[in-house]
C-alpha cells in the first residue's frame, strides 16, 4: 500500500473519491439485500464492541452465592484438616553408603584435577 504522506494533494482527492465511490457502492448493495445501509459498512479495525453491564441485582447474587462457597469450604477446613504426610528419613545405613558413594566421585574428580564434577 502506498504511503499517504507521499501523496499529492491531487492524489489524496483521488483517494477521497475512490473511498467515497465504495461506501456509495456498499450502501447500494446493502439496499438490494435488504440490509440497511450502516450494516453494509464494517466496523473500524480497533474499535471495541459495547460491554454488556451486569446489574446490581445479579451482582448480588454471584456475590452472595460465591461467599456461600468460601463459607462451606472454611467449614469443611476447620472440621477435617487435610493429613500432611510425614517426611520420609533415610535411616543410617543408607545415609553411610550414600556418604561413601560421595566421598568416592568426589576423590576421583580431584585425583583427576577438576575442582568440579
Amino acid at each position: 500500500m502506498t504511503n499517504l504522506h507521499n501523496l499529492t494533494v491531487a492524489g489524496l482527492r483521488e483517494v477521497v473519491a475512490i473511498k467515497e465511490k465504495i461506501e456509495a457502492l456498499e450502501s447500494e448493495m446493502a439496499s438490494v439485500f435488504g440490509a440497511p445501509a450502516d450494516a453494509a459498512v464494517a466496523p473500524a479495525p480497533g474499535r471495541r464492541k459495547k460491554r454488556r453491564h451486569m446489574s446490581a441485582a445479579a451482582r448480588a447474587r454471584i456475590g452472595a452465592a460465591q461467599r456461600a462457597r468460601w463459607a462451606k469450604s472454611r467449614r469443611a477446613g476447620k472440621a477435617s484438616a487435610p493429613a500432611k504426610k510425614k517426611k520420609r528419613k533415610v535411616n543410617a545405613a543408607a545415609r553411610a553408603r550414600l556418604s561413601a558413594i560421595a566421598q568416592a566421585r568426589w576423590a576421583k574428580v580431584k585425583a583427576s584435577g577438576q575442582s568440579s564434577l
